[in-house]
């Protein structure tokens, strides 16, 4: 046994000598014919090598000149996986090729010429030996390595950053992406507890949400935000690239998050749904190919349960298999009803997802999916905003606040040699239906002031995209369509008080029809040059009534048919970053954004039926660089948004006239991001932005009050987020949060603000191989902050209030 291990010992110190000199002589005896079959050939040039990381290691790609096709021999020599390349030589700007950390577990790659017709690929492992193969393709050969498995379980391996995004539709690292982007994984997600588009939202900068209630979430991103809920969002939201709009969708939980990307600015290239301000791409967890459960239960103050549960696993092995998942909560409110003795916002419901993934071949895979959402809240509350108790009022009307969802969808993806092929077909149904107190000024018996609404919408779309191989380095394009129509229907919105009653009927139909494409290119290895456009043709018809029942006044009814507006538009994006090296790069873009012209639902004159179309040319430079052998990453980005005809929500207090009216704006701003590891077990992830959001040139339409230079609703000055995490050996588990707002406003004449308020959230836990055991607390200083205000004509302002500090202990399984 002895000899047998000095005999290993000698032969691998003699392989590695061999190898420093000359160890291509050293091949496995099968491979003798490919290496005659190689030296037949004349000597190829290797002009241009690669490397990038994908979700399984690293793929080194070879380019040749005039395309030439090449192959490998592979071989491994300790830690080291090599290719050996017969009849090539390496013609680059320098004689050899190193790229230094490139993937966690992957400490190098390097490409190096033995002789002058022979070439060594060398892709050394951290603590074992990667796994690949070489693969030969029309423009030269593709290398792929899978992170090694370590030599021994019991060492510790080195933590980095390494977080590939899909952002461009296609795996790449994050710091390659010339996007403004925070990614959340899914570590970040359940370290931070991350169930929510608020928790997203609290991790990222430069957007924030304002939830009064889980029916109606206001949010913004660089200054634009959907205060305007009649015109389109400015934001798109994908969950598994499904697009959803903003009814009873940024409320409610989101399962078993995979990983979140939000991307800020405009994106009109990449996506079926145009989104002036952003994108928020939720990826959620896939079926698995092997059994696979978690679960999930929480207690919490105000009487607070919740519980989730998901399992997966295959039908038939390696062809068919599914997860289905699950939550349900339910909570006391917050605020007290203290005339009847209740709570006013009490939560209660439930959220349900399945998914079947079928893969009857390697390059085809088919998912279908389907997910319900059920919530039967309380009123949202509505207090005086000098009250002295925030979460304390006087009223003889319950109210309520219900939501139902229900969303279908079939995913294809067929990956053939020149392109890729994916097609999404999705069907969508959201209602909410709601009413509530809003007059707070009189004794409890008197009430004269309240509203209803309900509303529902169904869209169903279809988006088709083609895009070049991953494989493609030096050009590499996307071509896509998108199809979507929507019905969105007012079944009745009230405002009932003690003299009369107003109310409005619409329905909405909505057509959109877009094509859409881009292409980058890379004349020399460090730039890249992307060029994108996307037509969108949008039309929109409305029909509506408004009724007003007044005591002694005859009713009269407003009706309005067959109103229409259409739109169409190009939207143009160009973009070029430059790599100076594996561990900086820079990138500007400009781009064109747009919100169509629309119909206004809740008109009751002519004159404001309709509004005209949105646009802006947002200009954005940024740097994206990787320190400390990638456990330290920071990210800066800055932009600069003019906007014409900017859709602008105008409120009458006395009248409650609601007009889309259009003004010039203009919005600039930065956000720079952190995350380190300094040592394994800590990470610390900082995130900080600034916006300045103002009118141009605006005159409220109702008071004729000059508003230039006034900020834009809904759009603090500035936002921050600090994560501070520390995993100990033993298995205890500590995270520190601090999240801050600037001043924002809640109307246009800035009469109703926030002022900056930070939150301070705190989680410890002790973590076992199968479960966690965790006490949290949220907001732990307790400190109050407003979700809404507005005003009740001359009565005063009347507000909702963020949640107060909650806290609690959680119980997780993984197994």
């Amino acid at each position: 046994m002895l000899l047998n291990l000095l005999g290993l010992f000698i032969l691998a110190n003699i392989s590695r000598q061999v190898y420093a000199t000359e160890a291509a002589k050293i091949t496995p005896a099968t491979t003798v014919k490919q290496w005659q079959s190689q030296l037949n050939n004349a000597v190829v040039k290797i002009t241009k090598i690669q490397v990038q990381s994908t979700t399984a290691g690293i793929e080194v790609i070879l380019n040749t000149a005039e395309d030439k096709t090449i192959s490998g021999v592979t071989s491994t020599v300790g830690n080291d996986l090599i290719i050996d390349i017969a009849n090539a030589q390496l013609q680059l700007s320098q004689s050899s090729f190193v790229r230094q950390n490139p993937a966690q577990g992957i400490s190098e790659v390097q490409a190096i010429a033995l002789t002058e017709d022979r070439v060594r690929i060398t892709i050394s492992g951290v603590e074992g030996i990667p796994t690949g193969e070489a693969v030969t393709t029309a423009q030269g050969l593709i290398i792929r390595a899978a992170f090694p498995i370590p030599i021994t379980d019991t060492a510790e391996p080195d933590q980095v950053i390494d977080i590939i995004v899909t952002a461009e539709k296609k795996p790449e690292a994050i710091e390659d992406v010339p996007i403004s982007i925070t990614p959340i994984t899914q570590q970040e997600a359940e370290d931070g507890d991350i169930t929510s588009i608020r928790d997203i939202a609290e991790n990222t900068p430069n957007f924030t949400t304002y939830t009064p209630s889980r029916n109606f979430v206001n949010y913004s991103i660089r200054g634009f935000s959907n205060f305007n809920f009649i015109s389109r969002d400015p934001v798109a939201f994908y969950v598994d690239d499904v697009p959803y709009d903003y009814v009873n969708f940024l409320g409610v939980e989101v399962l078993e998050i995979e990983q979140v990307e939000t991307l800020r600015g405009a994106q009109a290239t990449l996506y079926g749904r145009n989104a002036q301000a952003g994108v928020v791409n939720i990826t959620t967890k896939q079926p698995a190919e092997e059994f696979d459960f978690s679960g999930n239960i929480g207690i919490s103050n105000f009487d607070g349960f919740d519980v989730q549960a998901s399992v997966s696993s295959p039908i038939i092995e390696d062809q068919l298999s599914f997860r289905l998942s699950g939550s349900y909560e339910t909570r006391d409110g917050y605020t007290e009803n203290v005339f009847l003795d209740r709570d006013i916002d009490a939560q209660s419901g439930y959220t349900a997802r399945g998914k079947l993934l079928w893969t009857p071949t390697e390059n085809l895979s088919i998912a279908l999916k389907a997910s319900v959402d059920e919530y039967d809240d309380g009123a949202q509350p509505f207090i005086a905003l000098d009250a002295e108790d925030p979460f304390e009022v006087e009223q003889d009307f319950v109210g309520f606040s219900d939501l139902d969802n229900n969303t279908q969808s079939i995913r294809i993806n067929y990956e053939l040699e020149p392109f890729t092929l994916t097609s999404i077909t999705a069907r969508r149904f959201s209602s909410s239906d709601f009413e509530v107190d809003v007059d707070i000024f009189t004794p409890p018996t008197e009430n004269i002031a309240i509203q209803n609404f309900d509303v529902d919408s169904t869209s169903i779309s279809q988006e088709i995209r083609l895009q070049s191989p991953e494989a493609n380095q030096n050009f590499e394009w996307l071509f896509g369509g998108y199809l979507e129509f929507r019905d969105f229907n007012v079944n009745d919105s009230s405002f009932i008080t003690s003299t009369g009653t107003t109310i409005t009927k619409a329905e909405v139909d909505e057509d959109t029809l877009a094509f859409f494409g881009q292409a980058s290119y890379k004349p020399i290895e460090p730039l890249t040059l992307t060029a994108g456009l996307r037509y969108e043709n949008f039309s929109s018809q409305l029909d509506n009534e408004n009724i007003s029942e007044f005591i002694g006044f005859d009713a009269t009814s407003v009706i309005f048919e067959d109103i229409e507006q259409d739109d169409d538009i190009l939207l143009p994006r160009f973009t070029a970053q430059y790599r100076f090296n594996p561990n900086l790069m820079v990138y500007g873009s400009i781009a064109r954004g747009y919100k169509p012209a629309g119909v206004n639902y809740f008109a009751d004159a002519e004159e404001l039926l309709t509004f005209d179309t949105e646009t802006s040319i947002n200009y954005e430079i940024g740097l994206k660089s990787a320190f400390f052998n990638n456990r330290l990453n920071l990210s800066l980005a800055a932009f600069f948004s003019p906007v014409e005809d900017f859709q602008l929500l105008a409120f009458d207090p006395e009248t409650f006239t609601r007009q889309i009216a259009n003004t010039d704006a203009d919005i600039a701003g930065f956000e720079i991001e952190l995350r380190a590891t300094p040592w394994n077990g800590f990470d610390a992830i900082a995130g900080f932005g600034l916006v300045d959001a103002t009118f141009d040139e605006f005159s409220d339409p109702f008071s004729s009050e000059e508003l230039d230079g006034n900020n834009l609703p809904y759009s603090p000055d500035y936002t921050y987020n600090l994560a501070l995490q520390y995993r100990f050996s033993m298995g205890i588990f500590t995270r520190l949060e601090l999240q801050g707002f600037g001043t924002s406003f809640f109307d246009n004449p800035n009469e109703f603000q926030q002022d900056p308020y930070a939150l301070f959230n705190a989680r410890i836990g002790y973590e076992l191989e199968d479960y966690g055991f965790y006490f949290f607390a949220n907001n732990i200083f307790d400190t109050e902050y407003l979700t809404s205000s507005f005003g009740f004509g001359s009565l005063g302002e009347i507000a909702s209030f963020g949640a107060p500090a909650t806290y609690g202990f959680q119980v997780r399984s993984n197994f």
